[in-house]
């Protein structure tokens, strides 16, 4: 008798049906979620300075994550020796949070709204974006939740203050993070070449004690050092900007950097925080998918979060 599930059920391949995160079940009261993962869209991108469409990045990513809902108990990984996401691991859908154009602070409320409700159920929140602008509102939804160190894998440092009157954009979350009392110190990955932030931004920054790595820098430490700065004992939340990645495999952002990291650089490194600490919230940020007819961007996404949950919930046991 085999366990994989693949002889029970609708057979239910990927192309077929509504594409909701992995093909998890969609819930639409928020008062009911009942899992132990929430996804939740964040389909915002008034924040950006360049390329708009990352709007679209819940859908892309959504309807690639579909390419990975075979069988209905996990998926072995032979070179762990280890399956992934059983079925015990409950994932939800909730949908996207209201969107409503022009108005950041209201649209920002609402994603806010969303990531609450979720840690209100006891689920793990897992926000995709949007542009990174919102992080700022599930941040904030993290305010009665005890400490958190933030972890930023991400092109462009974010830590601007204030730009043309610009205080929520994206270019501004990395600094209303570590202004928060309960955010202890940021860990910030992938950092490199012409950035969106000034020296000045660098040096406070570093003042407010956070820790910064080129991409050369993380490859010349490894993994398994990189992810050792992040002070033991700390309570994690991820932030995951796709344009850390190099555009020879994520073309589909607003702002492509070139030099970034490859997919395993950044595995390697979630796997190794996942072990380490408790991972408390996730949002991934910035798939544009019209910018990649090929689909590969929103692929890598799917594939990097559920990896992800993957190593979370194996290092809960």
């Amino acid at each position: 008798m085999t366990t994989h599930g693949y002889e029970s059920g609708r057979l239910d391949l990927p192309f077929v049906g509504i594409s909701t995160f992995g093909k998890r079940p969609y819930v639409a009261d928020w008062s009911r979620i009942g899992a132990d993962v929430a996804i939740l869209g964040a389909p915002f991108d008034a924040g950006t300075q360049w390329r708009s469409g990352a709007r679209f990045g819940p859908r892309g990513v959504r309807e690639a994550s579909t390419l990975f809902s075979f069988g209905h108990a996990g998926a072995y990984d032979h070179e762990d020796d280890a399956t992934y996401l059983p079925g015990s691991v409950r994932i939800v859908d909730i949908g996207d949070a209201d969107i409503v154009h022009t108005d950041t602070m209201t649209s920002h409320a609402n994603i806010e709204s969303g990531v609450r409700a979720i840690l209100a159920a006891g689920a793990l929140p897992v926000t995709i974006g949007g542009d990174h602008s919102i992080n700022i509102p599930c941040i904030n939804a993290f305010d009665d939740q005890g400490d958190i160190h933030v972890l930023q894998i991400d092109a462009h440092l974010d830590f601007v203050d204030e730009r043309h009157g610009v205080r929520y954009g994206h270019g501004n979350p990395m600094r209303r993070a570590a202004e928060k009392p309960f955010v202890t110190g940021l860990t910030q990955l992938g950092i490199r070449n012409v950035s969106s932030t000034a020296k000045e931004g660098y040096d406070d920054a570093r003042a407010r004690g956070s820790d910064i790595l080129s991409v050369r820098q993380v490859r010349k430490l490894g993994p398994e050092a990189t992810a050792a700065r992040i002070p033991e004992g700390t309570r994690v939340y991820i932030t995951i900007d796709i344009d850390a990645f190099c555009p020879s495999i994520a073309p589909g952002t607003g702002t492509p950097s070139h030099g970034g990291f490859l997919y395993y650089d950044v595995l390697e490194i979630l796997q190794q925080v996942a072990q380490d600490h408790e991972i408390v919230g996730i949002d991934l940020v910035e798939v544009a998918p019209d910018y990649d007819p090929t689909g590969s961007t929103s692929i890598l996404a799917a594939q990097l979060l559920l990896n992800l949950l993957g190593f979370i919930f194996h290092a809960r046991g």
